[in-house]
């Protein structure tokens, strides 16, 4: 459980945090993640390092920040202004970071979890496959046996992040066929040199400007019991450790995205006059300015809720899936009444909510589509109302 909050500090940071991200990282984002631009990246990690802003919510034992993680979650809805900022703050590997942490043999966290707080070295998951559905991971192909002293890989992964930058990838493959299905599967840190690995292509993905997904293959890749991440049978249990928190971490960044496109509407609305008034002055705008404040109210309220039960101990998973449809819902939404009140303009490149728009998109199916986690959250109620109504 964390700290208990003290809010002077944190909104403290949190203005030092909105400081960097307004001044550094704004006038550099249609850029800074761009590969033939990764000196802009380095010196914007640099510069969230001088400032004392670097891998907040990393743990202080390993070089990072420290924050407890209400507090680190409330961070996040500033880094989430920016996409550029979530490298630039180190706020990337947070979600790998703890995974190691937490499963890691002493030597796996010697070699990898040092750089990986510092920004040296990136790291991806692999566990969506093209040929079968990448909401039902129990029907993952990759395989892992056993030949000797030696796991050997074979399989096919994609949308993996960071594929082209990666130091090694996190595979999730099926080891032992005949287990209890949610046993059938383990999880091992494939570092990209070893024989067999290839990044066959990246992926352009909507709302990314810049290509950081890859499709990978694995032949024959041959591995010692050494990278093998947790128990055998345990990958699963160690993908969801994963992403229980990092659908927490994503929903704050959309609301970070959404107050900016909502800023940046109510701002025009101001201004701008059209048919006699202001835009401000009108039924219709005023609707959608409305709608969108209430929508992000209501999902900051929803979100921090499960934030909350998480650092209480409990897995929150009923939480989380409500926060992660509801969020994606919001940030679409917001995004495109911002877009409305700008009109033509907000179809342009002058302005950032055409990106942000195309980014918003992904929302809705990245760490689980929509329609997963609204099943979620039904079968759980029906199941067992009294245990898992939020309220």
């Amino acid at each position: 459980m964390s700290a208990e909050p003290q809010p002077d500090r944190l909104g403290a940071l949190r203005d030092d945090v909105r400081s960097f991200v307004d001044e550094e990282v704004l006038p550099v984002e249609d850029v800074a993640l761009r590969a033939d631009h990764r000196d802009v990246l380095a010196g914007l990690m640099s510069e969230a390092k001088a400032r004392g802003l670097w891998a907040l919510g990393h743990p202080e034992e390993l070089g990072g920040g420290g924050l407890p993680f209400l507090d680190y979650v409330d961070v996040c809805e500033i880094v989430g202004r920016s996409a550029p900022a979530y490298v630039a703050l180190g706020t990337h590997s947070l979600q790998d970071v703890l995974m190691l942490k937490r499963h890691g043999t002493r030597e796996q966290q010697e070699r990898w979890l040092g750089p990986l707080v510092d920004g040296e070295v990136f790291t991806g998951m692999a566990m969506t496959e093209p040929e079968v559905a990448g909401s039902d991971p129990k029907t993952i192909r990759t395989t892992a046996h056993q030949d000797g002293d030696a796991w050997v890989i074979n399989g096919h992964k994609w949308f993996t992040s960071w594929a082209d930058r990666a130091a090694f990838v996190t595979v999730i493959a099926k080891s032992d066929p005949t287990a209890d299905l949610h046993r059938q599967f383990s999880a091992f840190l494939v570092p990209t040199d070893t024989e067999g690995f290839e990044v066959t292509r990246l992926l352009s993905v909507m709302g990314e400007d810049e290509t950081i997904h890859g499709e990978l293959r694995f032949d024959g890749v041959r591995l010692s019991d050494a990278h093998l991440l947790g128990e055998r049978g345990q990958g699963f249990a160690i993908a969801q450790h994963r992403l229980g928190p990092a659908r927490i971490f994503d929903a704050m960044r959309w609301l970070g995205q959404a107050e900016r496109a909502f800023e940046l509407a109510t701002a025009t609305a101001r201004r701008r006059y059209a048919h006699g008034t202001t835009l401000a002055e009108k039924g219709e705008i005023r609707h959608l300015i409305a709608e969108s404040a209430s929508q992000i109210y209501a999902t900051r309220l929803i979100v921090l809720d499960a934030a909350r039960a998480i650092d209480a101990g409990d897995d929150a998973h009923v939480r989380v899936s409500i926060a992660k449809f509801v969020g994606a819902r919001m940030l679409n939404d917001v995004v495109d009444r911002a877009i409305q009140v700008h009109g033509a303009a907000g179809l342009s490149s002058d302005l950032p909510l055409e990106r942000m728009y195309r980014e918003a998109r992904a929302a809705r199916i990245i760490d689980g589509p929509d329609e997963v986690h609204r099943m979620v959250v039904a079968r759980a109620l029906i199941e067992d109302t009294a245990a898992n109504a939020p309220w």
